[in-house]
Parts: C-alpha cells; structure tokens; sequence
C-alpha cells in the first residue's frame, strides 16, 4: 500500500511537470510507464492492486531520481495542487447549490468515474 501511495505520488509529480511543459494530458501515463522502463500495462496493474516487489520498487526509485527506500516510507498526504485546490472548490459549490436529489445524482457520477470505489458517506 505504501509504495503504491508514494509511486501514485511520482507519476502526480510526472503529470504536473509534463502538463507545465505543454504536453498533452493523453498518453501522460504511457510516458511515465516509459521512463519507469515498464508497460503501460504493468503501470495500470500497479495502480489498482498489484503488488510493487523489491527489485521493481528499486528500479522505480532509482529511474525517479529518488533514494533506496523511497517507496518503502510513509508520507503525509502532500498538499493539494492549484488544479486540485479548484476541483474541490467547484464541487463544494455544486454540492451546496442542490438539492438532496442533486447532491445524490453528483455524487453518483464521482463514484462512476472514480470506479464504484467510494464508500457512502
């Protein structure tokens, strides 16, 4: 789970840079599975649950320019980015702008989109 978390937290910081320098968001994770040298497809499983085992996480740390070990600490959750600061802010003001009826069909499409994974709140 750490390590997931902490290798989630360097493609965040490949997406910001890449977007800053103009590129386009798509293939963003292709690039990063690239310079991690494995398959978009490995990146996809290590997203949603495969396990990242000793050499690969070395491998990740070393390609990332991160120390030995990296991946392996706890980190506080990092601060929000400007985007994400104005994600929350816009979906605050809807969620407060509905009804009860509203505030269940917004919450429905996050859940969607986020893959089903949300828990009732």
């Amino acid at each position: 789970m750490t390590r997931r978390q902490n290798a989630l937290v360097l493609y965040q910081e490949h997406a910001e840079r890449a977007l800053a320098a103009g590129a386009s968001a798509k293939g963003l994770e292709q690039a990063f599975a690239t310079a991690l040298q494995i398959s978009p497809s490995m990146w996809s499983q290590i997203k949603s649950s495969r396990p990242i085992g000793d050499k690969l996480a070395r491998q990740i740390e070393r390609l990332c320019r991160k120390p030995a070990g990296w991946l392996d600490e706890m980190r506080a959750p990092s601060s929000l980015s400007a985007a994400e600061q104005r994600f929350l802010d816009l979906a605050l003001q809807a969620w407060r702008a509905t009804n009860a009826e509203g505030r269940r069909a917004l919450r429905a499409q996050l859940v969607a989109l986020a893959g089903g994974s949300a828990t009732s709140a």
